[in-house]
């Protein structure tokens, strides 16, 4: 069913956080997992269970410090009664998909609520943003006005934004239980949410006709947004074969950032973290004088093609791996680069279909015969 939220006071963000509060308060979810704001320009996923702590939630903050599946995986990796609502964007919400394939979140018991989005800062950048606000509606204004731009002119990129957000081509809600739909949406009037049935009867709101506003700015941005990543594969492809993975990645130090903030890196107990990658002293000396010289810190591209081997087919784009990479390397976009032609030799596209099994895992007898063999 499709609803509107009304806005009152011209504040959807007072709107929206009233939504979530019903949700709480008439027992739909036992806790909400919602980005809190700690502190101007601090923004955070925080577990709430009291309806009154949701005054401080922002699920519109143009931000991300963390790829929230990964907490997601943490609340409802193990079996539990509680039914736990998770506020998450787009590409969260793909990584979430890819991260129930790999069993690494139990969704029995877990309503996700999706946010379109229009892009995120870095976090340096979002909070230089907000201190130079003054006021908290001056904040808000952050996220209200980079919807006001997109909606404008949906073919104006904004340089100012995350690499990833820049390129990301799937930046609409699908597949979500509740869907709160900015894009499209009158902010003087309403925010449009598309919910189940029963959650619709329990929060007593009424259904309202569906329009064309938010699939139409949809296919305008999502063509923008696909345009910008096919010049940068290119450029990147073009980097990969006159440098190699070598060369992109030669600033490398190693400090495994990309590894932790990647929310399909899920391993407890990482190879690349275990007493077989710490070699003797008189190791490093003998392989220098076998070679010459020896690049320290060792084993750095194997770190790189290994990760890239166990979850090139599981990249949804998210970009925090560039975000927090402090060398300031493109991990994401040679990730995407590469993962976009091995996901499309699949025939998959990840976090698009919780249903489509894993390629890797699955066998079909009819797979080779399109190389010759019988």
């Amino acid at each position: 069913m499709r609803v509107i939220v009304a806005i009152e006071n011209n504040d959807p963000l007072a709107a929206i956080r009233g939504f979530l509060e019903r949700l709480l308060k008439a027992g739909v979810v036992d806790a909400l997992l919602v980005p809190i704001e700690a502190q101007a320009g601090s923004v955070t996923p925080m577990l709430v269970a009291d309806p009154d702590r949701l005054d401080a939630a922002n699920p519109l903050a143009p931000v991300m410090g963390i790829n929230a599946a990964r907490v997601v995986s943490r609340v409802t990796a193990h079996e539990s009664q509680a039914r736990i609502g998770a506020v998450l964007r787009p590409c969260e919400l793909r990584a979430l998909v890819e991260l129930v394939k790999l069993k690494q979140v139990r969704s029995e018991n877990l309503l996700t609520i999706g946010v379109d989005c229009a892009g995120t800062y870095d976090v340096p950048d979002y909070a230089a943003k907000t201190q130079k606000a003054k006021t908290s509606r001056a904040r808000d204004r952050l996220w209200l006005d980079l919807y006001d731009s997109l909606s404008t002119d949906p073919s104006v990129s904004n340089p100012a934004l995350r690499d990833a957000c820049q390129m990301c081509e799937r930046p609409h809600v699908e597949g979500a239980d509740v869907t709160i739909e900015l894009f499209g949406a009158d902010m003087s009037v309403g925010v449009p949410v598309t919910l189940p049935d029963e959650i619709a009867e329990t929060l007593g709101v009424s259904p309202m006709a569906d329009d064309r506003a938010r699939a139409t700015l949809i296919e305008e941005v999502v063509a923008e947004r696909t345009q910008v990543r096919d010049v940068r594969f290119e450029e990147m492809q073009q980097r990969l074969d006159e440098e190699g993975v070598e060369g992109v990645f030669a600033a490398c130090v190693r400090c495994h950032n990309c590894m932790t903030v990647c929310p399909i890196c899920y391993c407890k107990t990482c190879l690349f973290q275990s007493p077989l990658y710490e070699h003797e002293p008189m190791q490093y000396v003998h392989w220098a004088q076998s070679k010459g010289a020896y690049r320290l810190l060792a084993d750095t591209m194997l770190f790189h093609l290994t990760r890239l081997n166990h979850m090139v087919l599981s990249c949804v784009g998210c970009g925090m791996c560039t975000s927090d990479c402090p060398a300031g390397l493109p991990v994401g976009l040679v990730f995407r680069t590469v993962g976009h032609e091995v996901q499309q030799a699949f025939d998959y596209t990840p976090g698009c279909d919780i249903g489509e099994p894993l390629p890797l895992v699955t066998f079909r007898e009819d797979e080779w015969m399109g190389t010759g063999e019988e």
